[in-house]
């Protein structure tokens, strides 16, 4: 399998700050919210701000109830946030402010992982990419872009 396929990024103009966004991004009860896959359920634990270091968990759902843990490796306020799972993929958005609003770049990270073969196996490489677009359509209805 390409090596791309377990590298993926997606983008959108949104119509909002960057600060606006990164507030939703850093606020863990905001994932299930604006989670396009349909597994993220709610936040585990007592975080409501990420910040670099914090660690949180999620409860998810992929046929069967379970919990993942996240570590915010990247953090750069109103710029870039990333979390990494135990198994050591990553997710990372980008900040990149314009005068319309702001290019949001989601990126899904597995090319470090040791076992892509499971990656493969539960569909990821083939899902991720549309799930990503529906986060960042997700995202972008926070913000609707009326007066700005």
């Amino acid at each position: 399998m390409s090596p791309s396929a377990y590298l993926q990024t997606r983008q959108r103009l949104i119509a909002a700050t960057p600060h606006e966004i990164f507030d939703v991004l850093a606020n863990p009860a905001m994932h299930p919210v604006i989670d396009g896959s349909g597994t993220v359920r709610a936040t585990t634990g007592q975080v409501q701000r990420l910040v670099l270091g914090s660690e949180f968990g999620m409860q998810m759902r992929l046929g069967v109830p379970y919990r993942i843990s996240n570590t915010v490796v990247e953090y750069e306020q109103d710029r870039v946030i990333a979390w990494r799972h135990f198994s050591g993929h990553r997710w990372r958005y980008e900040l990149e402010p314009h005068d319309s609003g702001t290019t949001v770049s989601e990126t899904w990270d597995a090319s470090r992982l040791r076992h892509k073969w499971m990656i493969r196996l539960l569909g990821f490489t083939r899902t991720t990419g549309q799930n990503m677009e529906r986060t960042l359509e997700r995202l972008a209805a926070l913000f609707p872009n009326e007066g700005r």
